[in-house]
């Protein structure tokens, strides 16, 4: 189903009316109703379509935008954000040498298959055990020095086209290429941080001995809607990790 044949959210009713608003919207921004970099109908255009009140549209609105779904910009209105995954890369991994922070890192296709989901990925897709999927194994180096090793699942449904694409044309960033060719926009991620030693297998490519420390980093990709769209795993070594967070 492309996202423009998806179907309309089902509305909890006891919900307050801005969040059954916001829900609409999350679901229309999924669906491509609007892309990056256009303008969404003004709030008095939005609350007559929806048939609600002007403050009712800017409660949902502005609830879209503390999530960074959406971002407005003074005198020229408000429009679907298209986050930077790149920089939150850097949040984790870097090399010692500070030149290379901000560095995009290249992208090596190591393995592509259509694979059948295990339990644990299949929860997150919340389909079947077994369901079909797109796997990539994906190598990501700076200088042709192993940083991060990837392995990330995609619901075959949605992701089929990547299997027919020559891997040439995937480029260092998968996100832009999800929207390009399936029409998926990655609205936000989910992350959680573990470490391990690393196998024999994983050690070779990324230039490891069987056994060192690495930082495993589990992403859940979601399109605005907050429907999981890829499930991601890196690796990369302890010594590269670091964290960087500001609290206020």
């Amino acid at each position: 189903m492309s996202p423009q044949q998806r179907s309309a959210p089902e509305l909890d009713h006891r919900l307050p009316r801005y969040h059954r608003v916001r829900e609409v919207l999350s679901a229309e921004i999924a669906a491509h109703k609007w892309r990056p970099k256009e303008a969404l109908p003004t709030e008095a255009e939005l609350a007559k379509s929806h048939g609600v009140s002007i403050g009712t549209v800017r409660k949902a609105v502005d609830s879209l935008v503390a999530d960074g779904v959406l971002e407005r910009f003074q005198g020229k209105g408000t429009f679907v954000r298209r986050p930077d995954f790149q920089s939150s890369f850097f949040r984790f991994f870097r090399f010692v040498d500070m030149a290379d922070v901000g560095r995009v890192p290249t992208s090596r296709i190591l393995k592509r298959e259509v694979a059948a989901m295990p339990a644990t990925i299949a929860a997150v897709f919340k389909v079947a055990v077994g369901a079909p999927a797109v796997r990539f194994s994906r190598l990501r180096l700076i200088e042709e020095r192993p940083l991060v090793l990837e392995d990330i699942w995609l619901p075959l449904a949605r992701f089929k086209v990547l299997m027919t694409i020559d891997p040439r044309e995937f480029g260092d960033l998968l996100y832009p290429l999800y929207e390009q060719y399936c029409g998926v926009l990655v609205a936000s991620a989910q992350e959680t941080l573990s470490a391990e030693a690393v196998s024999a297998k994983n050690g070779r490519l990324l230039g490891l001995e069987a056994g060192a420390p690495v930082i495993v980093i589990d992403r859940v990709a979601l399109s605005a809607d907050r429907q999981p769209m890829e499930w991601r795993q890196s690796r990369g070594p302890a010594s590269q990790f670091r964290y960087q967070v500001e609290i206020r």
